[in-house]
C-alpha cells in the first residue's frame, strides 16, 4: 500500500540520485566523471562514516517454502470461519505473502485462487504461462498447480469458474483480497453463481500478527535504518541539500547490504508532517527530520529522527523533551487486550497537556501504522480503533509535534507487541544534538 510518506521518500531518493551538477556533487565526483572520461573507472569517495559501514545481509533468513504453506493453512482455517469459499489475489504484497510470487498490476488479469478446500490454481495471460509457472513452481503452489492459461482474445473469468467446477464447488463466495482492482472484481461478479465479497478477514487476519521470523526480519530492518542514519548524521555538513542528505542516507543503506531511503526536511519545512519538495539548505542550527526505511527479505522498518547542526534552541530542546515523553508514554501503555486507539490517546495527552493542543492542532497524525511486508498495514493506532492488541502486532511509535512556520520533531521507532507489554526494536534519540544512543 502506498503512503504519501512513501512518494516523498521515493522522491527524495530519485532526486539526489539525479542532482549531478558540480554545487550538489563537489570535487570528487568531478574527479569520477573525469577519470570515466579518460577511462579510468572510478566512483566518488564515500564519507568515512558510510565507508566503514559492513554489510549485514548475511542476518537475513528468507522466508521458506514451508512457511508459506503454514500461511495457506491458516487462510483456510479463517475463510472456514468467515463462510469465505475461496481467496482471490492479484499482484501485490499478499499475493507474495502467501505463494511467493511477485507481479506487477495491469489490465490483464493474472490470479492466484485458494480455495477452502483442494489445491490452489493461477489464471494466467497465456504469453505470461511459463514466467508465472517459474515463480510458483518456487513456493507453496508447487510443481503440480493447476494453471489456467487465457489468449487475449479469451475470458479469464470463464477460467476461475472453470478451476472452480474442477473443485467441486459450481458455486462460491470469493474472497478478493482489498487491493484487487474493481475491474477484476466486477468481472468475477458476473460469474454464474458467484459472489464476491471482501477478503480483509483472511488477508489481515493471518498478515497482523507476525511470527518470530518476521519479528526478527523488522527487528533487523530497523537496526540496519537506525545504522544508516547514525552514519549519514555523522557525514553532514553545513551547505547540503535535503537531497545531498538523503542521498547519504541511501548510500549508508546500500553499504549495509539494502536498499533504503528516506526523506528530508529541513527548518521550517520540517513542520510539514510529509514534508515539501521546495528546496532546503543545511546551515548551523538547522533542524532536520528525517523519515524512511528499507526492506530486509520484503520486511519493512520505518524510522523518524529528529536533530540539529550544531546547538539547538531552548524552545527546541523543549519541545523534543514533551515528544520523548510522549513516545515513550505510547510503548508504556501498549499491552494484549488494549484497544489500538488507547495507544494514540495516552500519546495525545502528554502532547496536549504541556499546551500544544486542542487534538489535532500540534500532533496531525496518528500515533502509529501497523507495519509488515507493506510499510503501513493493519491495524492503525488511531481513535476510534477498538481493536484488541495481540502478541506479535508491529506499529510505528510515530508521535509528533508540528509548529507552523517554525519547526517540526517527531521521534518514530518501530515496536512489536509483547505478551506482557511492548518493546522497540530500536533505542530512542536521546537529544536533538546527539540524536543517536551510544550501544
Amino acid at each position: 500500500m502506498t503512503t504519501r510518506r512513501d512518494f516523498f521518500s521515493v522522491s527524495a531518493a530519485s532526486a539526489a540520485a539525479l542532482a549531478l551538477g558540480a554545487d550538489a556533487l563537489g570535487a570528487d565526483t568531478l574527479g569520477a566523471h573525469t577519470a570515466h572520461a579518460q577511462g579510468k573507472p572510478a566512483a566518488p569517495e564515500l564519507p568515512p562514516a558510510i565507508k566503514a559501514l559492513t554489510s549485514m545481509k548475511a542476518l537475513a533468513k528468507p522466508i521458506t517454502v514451508d512457511e508459506r504453506r503454514a500461511r495457506l493453512d491458516k487462510a483456510r482455517t479463517l475463510m472456514k470461519a468467515n463462510n469465505i469459499d475461496a481467496l482471490m489475489l492479484t499482484g501485490g504484497t499478499s499475493m507474495e505473502y502467501f505463494t511467493g510470487i511477485r507481479w506487477g498490476l495491469s489490465e490483464r488479469l493474472l490470479t492466484a485462487i485458494i480455495p477452502v478446500k483442494g489445491s490452489a490454481f493461477l489464471v494466467t495471460p497465456k504469453f505470461e504461462e511459463e514466467r508465472a509457472m517459474e515463480q510458483a513452481h518456487l513456493g507453496p503452489l508447487g510443481k503440480d498447480a493447476d494453471v489456467y492459461a487465457w489468449e487475449e482474445d479469451e475470458s479469464p473469468y470463464e477460467l476461475i469458474a472453470k478451476g472452480f467446477k474442477a473443485r467441486g464447488l459450481s458455486s462460491a463466495t470469493i474472497g478478493a483480497e482489498e487491493t484487487v482492482r474493481f475491474q477484476y472484481v466486477d468481472g468475477a461478479q458476473h460469474l454464474s453463481a458467484m459472489k464476491v465479497v471482501s477478503g480483509t478477514p483472511i488477508t489481515a487476519g493471518c498478515r497482523m500478527v507476525k511470527d518470530a521470523h518476521e519479528i526478527a526480519l523488522m527487528r533487523l530492518a530497523s537496526q540496519v535504518t537506525l545504522k544508516a542514519y547514525e552514519a549519514a548524521w555523522k557525514s553532514l555538513k553545513e551547505g547540503m541539500t535535503q537531497d545531498d542528505f538523503a542521498k547519504l542516507v541511501s548510500q549508508a543503506h546500500h553499504q549495509l547490504g539494502f536498499d533504503g531511503s528516506a526523506g528530508v526536511q529541513v527548518g521550517k519545512y520540517s513542520a510539514l508532517p510529509h514534508g515539501s519538495t521546495t528546496p532546503q539548505v543545511v546551515r548551523e542550527g538547522s533542524i532536520l527530520l528525517i523519515d524512511g526505511g528499507c526492506k530486509v527479505e520484503g520486511y519493512s522498518s520505518d524510522l523518524s529522527r529528529t536533530f540539529v547542526l550544531g546547538k539547538a534552541t531552548q524552545r527546541m530542546k523543549d519541545v523534543f523533551e514533551i515528544e520523548h515523553k510522549a513516545q515513550t508514554t505510547a510503548v508504556k501503555t501498549a499491552r494484549p487486550g488494549l484497544p489500538c486507539e488507547a495507544v494514540d490517546a495516552a500519546a495525545r495527552k502528554v502532547i496536549t497537556d504541556a499546551g500544544f493542543g486542542p487534538d489535532y492542532k500540534y500532533f496531525s497524525h496518528r500515533v502509529g501504522h501497523g507495519m509488515g511486508m507493506d510499510g503501513h498495514e493493519w491495524p492503525y493506532l488511531v481513535r476510534g480503533n477498538k481493536l484488541p492488541l495481540q502478541p506479535g502486532m508491529v506499529f510505528s511509535d510515530e508521535p509528533g509535534i508540528y509548529i507552523p512556520g517554525e519547526f517540526g520533531i517527531r521521534l518514530e521507532d518501530d515496536m512489536v507487541i509483547t505478551e506482557n507489554g511492548a518493546e522497540l526494536f530500536t533505542p530512542q534519540s536521546p537529544s536533538l544534538e546527539k540524536p543517536f544512543a551510544t550501544p
